[in-house]
C-alpha cells in the first residue's frame, strides 16, 4: 500500500474532531462520520474554530486553514468509511461499543483498509478480534487537544503486521506528531502510569489528607507538573478516568488499580470535569 491520503474517522466528539482536523491540515481527505447531525456541526464548529487560533498564533496561513475545513466532509452513515485506506474509530471507551463498531465496520470496509482505534486502554488485540484483518489493525492513541499535543501512541497488537506498524507511524509524522511505539497491555504506558497517580490524587481527597487545591499546588510547585492532576482528571473527563481505571482493575486483576470511591461517586452524581461545568472545581466557562 502507499501513502495515505484518505481517512475515515469514526467520532465527531473532542478526540474525533482534533483528528480530522490534523488529518486535513497535513493535506489529506477526511470523513468525519457521527450518527448525530448536532454533533457533526458542533465538531465543525470546534475545527473551524480551532483554524482559526492557529492562523491568529501564525502557526497556519487563513489560505491553508481554509483548504483544510474543505479537504473534511461530514457524514451520518457508518458506510461513509467504505472508501477510505485508513479507518480511525474514536468513540466512547466502552469496549462493547468499540466491538461492535468494528465488526460493522468489518463488512462494510472492503479487505485491505487499515483500522485504527484511538482507544486510551483497551486491548488492541481484543478489539481486532471483530475483524477479520488483525494483521490491519493497530491503535492510534492521540492525546488532547489533539492539534497541540505531539505524541501518538502506536500500539501494535498480537498479531499487527510490522507493514500496518510501519505505515502508521510514517503516517504520524505526517500529520506532524512523534510516534512512540508500545506493546499491547491494559493502559499501554500513558494511561498505566498517568491514571493511577490521578486515582491517588484522588485517594488524598477522599481521606482528607489535602483539599484538590493542595494536591494540585503540590504537583505545580513541587513537581514542575504544568496542571495537578486534579485539574487534568476535570480536562480528561472523570467518566474517562473511572473507565480506564476499570480496564486497568480488570486486565491485570491487581488491587492497586482500585478505581477510588469518590471518583465513583462523582461519576455516578454526573460531576464530570469541565465537560459537565463542575468536578473538582467549578467551570463557568
Amino acid at each position: 500500500m502507499g501513502g495515505i491520503e484518505r481517512i475515515s474517522v469514526i467520532g465527531a466528539g473532542t478526540m474525533g474532531s482534533g483528528i480530522a482536523q490534523v488529518c486535513a491540515a497535513a493535506g489529506k481527505q477526511v470523513t468525519l462520520i457521527d450518527t448525530g447531525p448536532a454533533q457533526l456541526e458542533a465538531a465543525r464548529v470546534k475545527v473551524q474554530d480551532s483554524l482559526r487560533r492557529m492562523v491568529k498564533k501564525g502557526a497556519l496561513t487563513q489560505a491553508d486553514a481554509e483548504a483544510a475545513l474543505t479537504r473534511i466532509r461530514p457524514a451520518p452513515e457508518l458506510a461513509a468509511a467504505k472508501d477510505a485506506q485508513l479507518v480511525i474509530e474514536a468513540i466512547f471507551e466502552k469496549e462493547s461499543i468499540k466491538l461492535d463498531t468494528w465488526h460493522a465496520l468489518e463488512s462494510l470496509c472492503p479487505p485491505g483498509v487499515l483500522f485504527a482505534s484511538n482507544t486510551s486502554s483497551i486491548s488492541i488485540t481484543k478489539l481486532a478480534s471483530a475483524t477479520q484483518r488483525p494483521e490491519l489493525f493497530i491503535g492510534m492513541h492521540f492525546f488532547n487537544p489533539v492539534p497541540v499535543m505531539k505524541l501518538v501512541e502506536v500500539i501494535r497488537g498480537n498479531k499487527t503486521s510490522a507493514e500496518t506498524n510501519r505505515i502508521v507511524v510514517e503516517l504520524s509524522r505526517e500529520l506532524g506528531k512523534s510516534p512512540v511505539e508500545v506493546n499491547d497491555y491494559p493502559g499501554f504506558v500513558s494511561n498505566r502510569v498517568l491514571m493511577p497517580l490521578i486515582n491517588e490524587a484522588i485517594f488524598a481527597v477522599f481521606e482528607g489528607v489535602a483539599t484538590p487545591e493542595a494536591v494540585d499546588e503540590v504537583f505545580k510547585l513541587g513537581m514542575a507538573h504544568p496542571m495537578g492532576p486534579l485539574t487534568l482528571a476535570d480536562f480528561i473527563g472523570l467518566d474517562v478516568c473511572l473507565d480506564i481505571m476499570n480496564v486497568l482493575h480488570e486486565g491485570f486483576g491487581d488491587p492497586k488499580y482500585r478505581p477510588c470511591p469518590l471518583l465513583k461517586q462523582m461519576v455516578a452524581a454526573g460531576k464530570l470535569g469541565r465537560k459537565t461545568k463542575h468536578g473538582f472545581y467549578a467551570y463557568n466557562d
